[in-house]
């Protein structure tokens, strides 16, 4: 049944909306050798780390993609969380924790952990965009999961409307912990979908170093190229 409805519904690329060919899942072969696939985590100049230098202490930190306007990344993070393409968050962290578990530091991480959405965009979307990637990094590394830690307490505009100013500083104060035991001590790999600016990511630091004792690495989807 699966099959015929195939046949006369085939599926697309998610990328450039082309038909899908045998053996092909969710982004064609085509595009997928044309993404702009970053290898940060096997270099040692890191645009992450710069970015964030003096705001925030990073052990290690990747991302996937490089992100430019009107590119195959900007449609698919776009799918992702505007067109209910789900399943391109775990796609993405499949692709990425199959690089990570060829280096020995990344096995250093205690725990992966989302960052979250604020719980009336969590009731909008449906689905946390990031949690499938999340996951599929955590599960490809063997360590846990766990989006129970770190809660956003205050709703923020949507982030692609504001200029860079605005959107590091709307979210810097945007954070908190649920509790700081579980996890003292522990490596914690954060997970988002975009860096931009670094204020997510230094909001989420800010919340997680109320935690004792903690390191704190980061792997994103994609960054701003």
């Amino acid at each position: 049944m699966k099959s015929l409805l195939k046949l006369f519904y085939p599926d697309q690329c998610s990328a450039c909306s082309g038909l899908l060919t045998l053996g092909e899942n969710l982004i064609c072969t085509s595009c997928r050798h044309a993404l702009p696939v970053t290898h940060l985590h096997t270099t040692t100049h890191n645009p992450i780390k710069k970015l964030l230098r003096g705001r925030t202490s990073l052990e290690l930190a990747t991302a996937l993609f490089y992100f430019d306007k009107k590119s195959r990344v900007q449609q698919l993070i776009h799918n992702l969380k505007y067109r209910n393409q789900e399943h391109l968050s775990t796609y993405f962290g499949n692709w990425l924790g199959e690089e990570l578990t060829q280096l020995e530091v990344y096995q250093d991480v205690d725990c992966i952990i989302p960052v979250p959405l604020h719980k009336k965009r969590l009731k909008k979307r449906g689905y946390n965009q990031v949690a499938g990637f999340g996951k599929a990094i955590a599960h490809a590394l063997g360590k846990s999961y766990s989006d129970t830690v770190l809660y956003r307490k205050k709703a923020t505009r949507t982030q692609v409307f504001l200029n860079r100013g605005l959107r590091s500083t709307e979210v810097i104060d945007s954070f908190d912990v649920l509790e700081t035991e579980s996890l003292a001590g522990k490596h914690i790999l954060l997970v988002d979908d975009l860096i931009t600016t670094g204020g997510t990511v230094e909001g989420c630091a800010i919340a997680l170093q109320k935690i004792p004792g903690i390191k704190l690495s980061v792997a994103v989807m994609a960054i701003t190229d």
